[in-house]
């Protein structure tokens, strides 16, 4: 069976479940080790360019208003393929690309694939994507021996919640940061399982572009900065979009030096591993006196500072 993955959240759960032997094709996005070596299919007309957050915007709402794709497919190595299996998704076409692109690429092989969209939702229907993954090739048991370790994790962090009745921290999540965005699908269940609370998130939705005069109202305790697509250091670039902003300052989370910026990887890339990794990284930063942040999680979260953006 050959598989082809379009979407770096399967491509990530397939090495995780140990099937990447399976994985013949990857996307540009993907996480490093399937990018050393797979083919990269799927390329973005933006790789490798530096747009600001707003440039970036500009140009993917002016796409989508035309219906244009800005991803493309490298047709000539997906017919040497001839996969049997790709996974897309439709959650959003902003981020990868979409199971409409896929589609008309696939239309011209000789060899028709089943395409696989996994389009999560919330944090349940992440899970249930690892199952849909293994089963599609044959392997459902080692989705479900690889959820029972992630459960596992899960549980421990909930059951120190409970046991020391931490209280539920108010909690700002940004996906983006010009425009502002809230967070929305998964995400707001990841603050749950680690003890907090975003008010202005969208659970189960998409995130949608929020005003600061909401976010000041708001007043939130702890404030996560992960626009979606960036690193940390990336990040950091333009915080001063934020820090800039007036009333900056009396942000509770900025008076008590609870900005975080964080990688985006552990949000908005909804792989079932990551997203465990984000609800530890989130447990350690809402509620330090009760958990330590996993070491392999360090280098991707630094506490704002006022100099932070020089970093």
């Amino acid at each position: 069976m050959k598989v082809c993955s379009f979407l770096p959240a399967a491509t990530r759960m397939l090495y995780d479940m140990g099937l990447q032997d399976l994985l013949y094709g990857v996307t540009f996005e993907c996480p490093e080790e399937a990018l050393a070596e797979k083919p990269k299919l799927v390329r973005c007309i933006m790789e490798g360019k530096n747009y600001s957050s707003k440039e970036i915007d500009t140009v993917f709402s002016a796409a989508k208003a035309q219906g244009k794709s800005l991803y493309y497919v490298e047709e000539d190595l997906l017919q040497g393929i001839a996969p049997d299996i790709i996974f897309t998704q439709d959650t959003c076409e902003v981020c990868q690309i979409d199971t409409k692109c896929t589609a008309a690429a696939v239309a011209k092989l000789k060899h028709r694939p089943q395409i696989i969209p996994l389009t999560p939702g919330n944090l349940e229907d992440v899970y249930t994507t690892a199952i849909t993954i293994a089963t599609a090739v044959g392997r459902e048991e080692v989705a479900y021996r690889y959820l029972a370790d992630l459960q596992k994790r899960t549980d421990t962090i909930l059951d120190t919640l409970r046991q020391n009745r931490m209280p539920l921290k108010r909690v700002s999540l940004l996906e983006w940061i010009e425009p502002m965005y809230n967070c929305g699908h998964w995400i707001p269940f990841q603050i749950a399982q680690a003890g907090g609370i975003d008010m202005l998130s969208n659970p189960g939705g998409d995130s949608i572009v929020i005003s600061w005069e909401k976010i000041k109202r708001y007043d939130p305790e702890v404030m996560i900065i992960a626009p979606c697509g960036f690193h940390i250091h990336r990040a950091a670039e333009e915080l001063h979009l934020l820090t800039e902003k007036e009333g900056w300052s009396d942000i509770r989370a900025v008076r008590t030096g609870q900005v975080f910026l964080c990688d985006f990887d552990l949000f908005t890339q909804p792989s079932a591993s990551t997203l465990v990794d984000g609800i530890e990284m989130l447990a350690a930063l809402f509620h330090p006196d009760g958990f330590t942040l996993p070491e392999h999680l360090k280098k991707k979260t630094i506490s704002w500072q006022p100099t932070v953006a020089s970093i």
